[in-house]
């Protein structure tokens, strides 16, 4: 049995996708833990055991870990949490308790890279979803965190801009080279993970996309993408955090993006080389392609 939490978000709808199509043929029962089953396909939750309830809620993980061997974690987003510890930590304790009460034996998490750079000590979100890893770690679990850099769906928050002015903004410095990485590339080595259990102990999963990009190299790629001038606008920290505030996002969470985003610019993403192992096959060119084409001319 194979548990996924955040099942109808961006990673985890994905890796159900993958999984209802290659589960079977392993032998594998998959149960979901969401909050409204409503927002699955009729046809999902009839292939799937449905769990409903926050799976940062004892009384669910409880029900839901109960005969599972394997566990996808996801922690959901949290705009107006009072800490990063609570978004993370806070909410993985219950499960974590879980995990060792009825024996799983392995889990995948989505994490980030940083791990062991200077820049990690203070890089909000992504300083407490390493500390989240150790606590899963911790219990004895196998357990393999997907370490991610900046996702290359991102992007997709921009499409109008994008579309409108020919413009895409961030907090990088414009020649600064790092790796990018699709979902989908992210789901596929989850599901790898979850299908193959031969693995033990604690570690790191990187998932680095194939080719480090500078936000240049990404502005002329989709200039050449969609046939038409895309520029790329460096964006302060200071109007970075203005604008997160404009949104109503709490400080707490606020305070984590902008120190996130001053450590990527100190080199947070850098810190792993890219391998076979390592590089992940979708590229920012297909990426533009098959998924922000299309959003963009829609």
């Amino acid at each position: 049995m194979i548990v996924i939490t955040a099942p109808t978000g961006q990673i985890g709808s994905r890796l159900l996708d993958i999984l209802l199509n290659e589960a079977p043929t392993h032998g594998e029962e998959l149960r979901v833990i969401v909050r409204d089953p409503g927002k699955l396909p009729a046809a999902v939750r009839a292939r799937v055991d449905v769990v409903t309830g926050s799976h940062g809620d004892a009384a669910v993980v409880d029900r839901a870990f109960t005969g599972a061997d394997a566990v996808f974690w996801l922690v959901p987003s949290n705009l107006q949490a009072p800490s990063l510890d609570s978004v993370y930590s806070g909410f993985t304790r219950a499960a974590a308790g879980a995990f060792k009460t009825h024996g799983v034996g392995h889990v995948v998490g989505v994490s980030a890279l940083g791990r062991g750079t200077p820049a990690a000590a203070r890089a909000g979100q992504v300083t407490a979803s390493l500390a989240m890893d150790d606590l899963i770690a911790s219990t004895g679990v196998a357990y393999r965190a997907l370490a991610n850099p900046t996702f290359m769906d991102n992007l997709l928050r921009q499409v109008a801009p994008i579309r409108d002015q020919g413009v895409f903004t961030d907090t990088v410095t414009a020649d600064r080279t790092a790796p990018v990485a699709a979902t989908r590339d992210i789901a596929a080595a989850a599901a790898g993970l979850l299908l193959d259990r031969s693995w033990s102990g604690a570690g790191e999963v990187p998932v680095l996309g194939p080719e480090d990009l500078s936000a240049n190299d990404m502005a002329r790629i989709l200039t050449e993408v969609l046939g038409r001038p895309v520029r790329y606008e460096r964006q302060s920290l200071g109007d970075f955090r203005a604008a997160l505030t404009g949104y109503g996002i709490g400080n707490a969470i606020v305070d984590g993006y902008v120190d996130m985003m001053r450590a990527k610019d100190d080199g947070l993403d850098g810190g792993v080389r890219r391998t076979p192992r390592t590089a992940s096959p979708t590229t920012f060119r297909a990426w533009c392609e098959e998924v922000l084409k299309p959003a963009v001319l829609a």
